[in-house]
């Protein structure tokens, strides 16, 4: 009955649905591993959650200046136990994770100041903020920038020690791969590179972007000595459910300094109305743990049946995830196209439309998106894109269940097999 509907609704050919009975039968043993990160991860915030006071009340809207919105400030609490953090900030108004990270970066560093990435260049989108010139960048603002590049994919810590000059105030790590082809940072990597820096100048701040990564592990960032980390609400902490929003946590005066750049100077925290919002940050947050096991299911499941299918795959089948990305290497423009096109097509959301590269605001290249979102933009859901530059490698991260999630990479599978035969 279930092959009958995929090949008659999506055309899905034997051959994806024979590979798709031998991925199934093989992934028993990293599924088990998810399960149980998994049930850490929700009973730690089950019991956050009681230990916050979590009531109906705290669901309440404030409007004007959101003073006493005893709902954010629950929120705030919740997000600091969960995370191992002293503070915390978390707001529907911050628009995407790039957003926290710029506010982070802005509320810590001063002119003359230096920031050092220890991952190698960061993601598209924080690049302008940091470099750009004549556009109010870091840059322009008197702080200085350089990197040190990753070794063979991880950690290089005797450039991490030579880097720590005088100057440097801050440190950045980025633990997802963003766009390069690398395994994602664990969270014991990243603890690594905290202790080295702190050998050097302890009082350098540790920031790290933690997109998508949250609840992959049994720890955070800010668990293993992170002073600070960001992320965005529509992707795993906001479980599906948030509809925008950004963290920020980490140690209070950090924190503190980043709540003056989000608000202003001397009210920081105490204000920003939060419109009804409460509610569904607060029920993402608890949902966040399984929705975030779906992801990776998902994610393992998509590099088992594209590696049989003879593409190189990022990070492999039995690898430690500390993210919810699965990149998969095309060699072929015409391949990575197809494979985005068929994640939107098993999309329940605008699944007749069909994504096309373009010139996408904050990215160098032009750019692939395919997202059938109820959220726009949200990676928590099932989603692809992809900068069309060789070597062509798609980045799919996401699906609220695996179920759904399976069927997209079936139909995207099946739409790269086409076209292979195609050509």
């Amino acid at each position: 009955m279930i092959n009958s509907l995929l090949k008659n609704e999506y055309g899905i050919s034997d051959k994806i649905i024979e590979i798709d009975n031998r991925v199934i039968s093989s992934l028993s043993p990293y599924f088990e591993k998810i399960d149980k990160t998994t049930r850490y991860n929700q009973v730690k915030t089950l019991a956050a959650f009681k230990n916050c006071k979590i009531r109906e009340p705290l669901f309440a809207a404030t409007t004007g200046y959101g003073y006493d919105d005893l709902g954010r400030d629950a929120i705030e609490e919740l997000y600091a136990q969960v995370f191992e953090a002293e503070d915390a900030l978390v707001r529907h108004s911050i628009i995407s994770g790039t957003q926290a990270l710029s506010i982070c970066l802005f509320g810590v560093l001063r002119p003359g100041d230096r920031l050092v990435s220890l991952t190698g260049k960061p993601y598209d989108t924080l690049q302008q903020v940091i470099g750009g010139e004549g556009v109010g960048s870091l840059k322009d603002f008197g702080v200085n920038y350089s990197e040190v590049s990753l070794k063979d994919g991880k950690p290089d810590y005797d450039a991490i020690r030579a880097s720590i000059t005088d100057d440097v105030n801050m440190v950045l790590i980025q633990r997802s791969k963003g766009y390069e082809w690398r395994d994602t940072l664990s969270v014991s990597d990243i603890e690594n590179i905290i202790k080295t820096v702190k050998s050097v100048k302890a009082d350098v701040c540790c920031f790290v972007d933690n997109c998508y990564g949250e609840f992959t592990e049994e720890k955070e960032p800010t668990a293993v000595g992170a002073d600070l980390m960001a992320g965005s609400l529509i992707k795993n902490p906001g479980g599906g459910i948030a509809r925008g929003g950004a963290y920020i946590a980490g140690k209070k005066n950090y924190v503190e300094l980043a709540s003056y750049r989000y608000s202003c100077i001397g009210q920081g925290k105490e204000v920003g109305p939060t419109f009804g919002f409460n509610r569904e940050i607060l029920q993402g947050f608890f949902m966040a743990p399984h929705i975030t096991a779906q992801a990776l299911k998902v994610a393992i499941y998509c590099g088992g049946v594209f590696k049989e299918l003879g593409f190189d795959i990022c990070p492999s089948v039995d690898a430690l995830r500390g993210d919810i990305i699965q990149a998969v290497k095309f060699n072929d423009k015409d391949l990575l196209v197809a494979f985005c096109q068929g994640i939107q097509k098993g999309a329940p959301i605008d699944a007749y439309i069909t994504p096309e590269p373009w010139a996408m605001p904050g990215y160098e290249d032009e750019v692939i998106m395919a997202a059938g979102a109820f959220t726009q933009g949200s990676t928590t859901e099932l989603s692809a894109d992809a900068p069309i530059k060789a070597p062509y490698v798609g980045y799919m991260q996401g699906s609220l269940d695996f179920e759904c999630g399976r069927v997209g990479i079936m139909v995207a599978a099946d739409n790269v097999l086409k076209t292979m035969e195609n050509k």
